[in-house]
């Protein structure tokens, strides 16, 4: 069988993050949710997205194909329904599809929130499921006990270098080529997973859930509350509580973060701090690009989404509720706006269009440093993000 998963109307709801990526390609828990649903179906999958983003993330077709919502993370019970479906069959929640049988020629003409012409087949939502951005941090919780059962069944942890002081040992999983030493690890609140040559570096104090991935790093002395995950590729320090960072990003330095959505290729400067809870202890309203307003996001602790290729220099601050687009270059003493747009440059004394080639410079630097290339196809998708949301800035 054939899977896609595909974007769906809540695309615009996973704005920022959602620009350069198809919503599969999200991280939540330790895996993003394609690496999750191709462990659960043993097979490789391919996506149904914008098409500015077809040549990075094409599409497969065969005869049979089964497309699945990608704002839907996998479990059993899911899995074998999702197996068991027959031609002209879809899976429905509350009127929306959550995966439907089509032959190749339907693909591009289904709708992703009606089945007309198929036997629709009522389920149950007990599923993990991300309908907004800040919903990433929000279940990351429930997702690093997924993901860590999934990863590490029957399997056995590295040993863990008897330098540290381990509390719940069982709850912890170190792959091969790992360093963690001299370093607080409390697991009796939730797993905690360290990456393939990740480092944890001494000094350091982790409270589970936390996931720290492939290649990156964390830094002397910090200071990690659940549910936090690192991906891969990305180097942390200073204080972080209930933080996703995609991979490829950094936030090396001494600082607070805190219930925040950090996307790839971005960095923080040393000493950069999010609000994450209001004065008034009120709900927190945030930017949504569905909306084109602000919304309630009905919680009380809410701090920052960053889009990627965005950076921010020393001592930035960010109010509570902030999103910052795409390709942003901040800077300057003060609060930053709780919404900076695509392709801005600037800060607290005024902002300005980030010139589209000084970003493919910078892009190409941070991608070397990471020994890989920032290619055609890559300049391709910022280029559309760019032109496609102009007239928003």
């Amino acid at each position: 069988m054939n899977y896609i998963l595909f974007d769906n109307f809540r695309r615009k709801n996973l704005l920022p993050l959602t620009f350069v990526r198809p919503i599969a390609d999200i991280r939540i828990g330790i895996l993003t949710i394609r690496e999750k649903w191709e462990k659960f179906l043993n097979v490789k999958t391919s996506t149904l997205s914008e098409d500015y983003l077809r040549k990075k993330f094409p599409i497969i077709k065969e005869d049979n194909n089964i497309l699945i919502n990608a704002t839907v993370c996998p479990n059993d019970n899911l899995v074998k329904k999702i197996t068991a479906l027959k031609p002209d069959q879809a899976l429905v929640s509350n009127d929306i599809i959550v995966a439907i049988f089509v032959k190749s020629k339907d693909i591009e003409n289904y709708s992703d929130n009606t089945s007309d012409d198929c036997e629709e087949i009522e389920i149950k939502n007990d599923y993990l499921e991300i309908i907004n951005s800040w919903d990433i941090f929000q279940k990351n919780d429930k997702a690093i006990r997924e993901d860590f059962s999934l990863i590490c069944k029957n399997r056995k942890s590295a040993n863990i270098s008897s330098t540290n002081r381990v509390i719940s040992e069982e709850n912890i999983f170190i792959e091969e080529g790992a360093k963690v030493e001299h370093a607080i690890l409390n697991a009796s609140t939730g797993p905690i997973y360290i990456g393939k040559d990740a480092e944890v570096m001494e000094g350091s104090i982790i409270r589970g859930p936390f996931a720290l991935c492939d290649h990156s790093v964390v830094k002397m002395g910090a200071k990690i509350y659940g549910a936090t995950t690192i991906g891969p590729h990305s180097k942390v320090g200073g204080e972080l509580n209930n933080v996703m960072i995609f991979g490829y990003s950094n936030k090396a330095h001494d600082g607070f973060l805190g219930n925040a959505v950090i996307a790839e290729w971005c960095n923080l400067g040393a000493d950069t701090n999010n609000s994450n809870l209001k004065n008034t202890y009120e709900n927190v309203r945030i930017w949504s690009y569905a909306e084109e307003t602000f919304v309630d996001t009905k919680l009380q602790f809410c701090g920052l989404i960053m889009g990627d290729h965005s950076k921010c220099g020393i001592n930035t601050m960010f109010n509570t509720g902030t999103v910052i687009g795409v390709n942003t270059n901040l800077f300057g003493s003060g609060f930053q706006r709780n919404y900076v747009p695509n392709f801005t440059w600037g800060g607290t004394q005024g902002y300005k269009h980030y010139d589209l080639e000084a970003a493919f410079k910078v892009a190409d630097i941070v991608f070397k440093r990471r020994n890989l290339i920032f290619d055609d196809t890559e300049k391709d998708i910022l280029q559309s993000v760019c032109e496609l949301t102009y007239q928003k800035r």
